[in-house]
């Protein structure tokens, strides 16, 4: 049997944030098998967790794809190992996590974004041109004038799917929060994202270099909504902090363990 949890990543009360599977792999798995998983689960996302020597192998599937980082997945993995310390191995290198009284704190890669035209078909999936932009490793950045402006945004997720990016960040300075932010991801089979970790690799750059402060509070305005602390000093890693809840967990069966071939 393979033990298999889902936990809601970035709160801390249950049904909130945004909700990870994270499965505990007993043998390396293949990637159809672990795809297939993903879209069974048909969460943002599910983490394959693999014991590596000191550290975990830490992969990350959307229901269509699989990506290069995750934050809310790995926040959820390092919830489950619940571990003062754990490395995880993944395909954007070495991401170290540490927990204490505060919370859970992933060590990520800074995505600062540059200014950047407006892609062909954005402003038009979004329904508004009333943005500043911006883009980073992976996705467009969009800064607006007010968090209403994000909070009002109804996108064509049929025109955002061919904008030409992994996602899209909409932002905006914030109220009770120093900004908030909205995402969105057709393309990796997500049209709105609850709360974002990645995203916030590149939101934490922008907004602490804009807001000249090294610590920073976002709130991801989705329809379930999550806080994320984040911490950029001006080099290439930021800190993203926040809680987890697990709110299921069980086990798959042998049969589903084998059901796609070549595992």
């Amino acid at each position: 049997m393979i033990k298999l949890y889902q936990v809601d990543a970035f709160t801390d009360e249950p049904f909130a944030g945004n909700p990870a599977a994270v499965c505990l792999l007993d043998r390396p798995r293949s990637d159809a098998w672990m795809q297939a998983v993903a879209a069974e689960m048909n969460l943002s996302e599910t983490a394959f967790l693999l014991p590596q020597d000191d550290a975990y192998s830490l992969r990350w599937f959307t229901p269509a794809v699989e990506v290069d980082l995750c934050g809310h997945a790995t926040l959820a993995s390092a919830h489950v190992l619940d571990r003062d310390f754990v490395s995880f191995a993944t395909r954007s290198g070495d991401l170290p996590v540490t927990r204490d009284a505060d919370g859970i704190h992933l060590d990520f890669p800074a995505l600062a974004p540059e200014p950047a035209s407006v892609p062909a078909g954005l402003a038009e999936a979004l329904g508004s041109d009333s943005f500043v932009s911006l883009r980073s490793r992976f996705d467009h950045l969009c800064v607006f004038a007010s968090a209403q402006d994000v909070l009002d945004l109804q996108p064509d997720f049929g025109r955002l799917h061919a904008v030409d990016a992994r996602g899209v960040i909409a932002t905006a300075p914030g109220g009770r929060h120093d900004f908030v932010s909205r995402f969105f991801a057709p393309q990796a089979g997500i049209h709105e994202d609850p709360v974002t970790g990645s995203a916030h690799c590149v939101l934490a750059p922008y907004w602490c270099q804009r807001l000249g402060r090294p610590a920073l509070v976002g709130y991801q305005a989705s329809a379930r909504g999550g806080a994320v602390a984040v911490r950029w000093e001006g080099g290439h890693r930021v800190i993203l902090t926040g809680r987890a809840v697990t709110v299921m967990q069980g086990e798959l069966t042998l049969k589903a363990c084998s059901a796609v071939p070549n595992v």
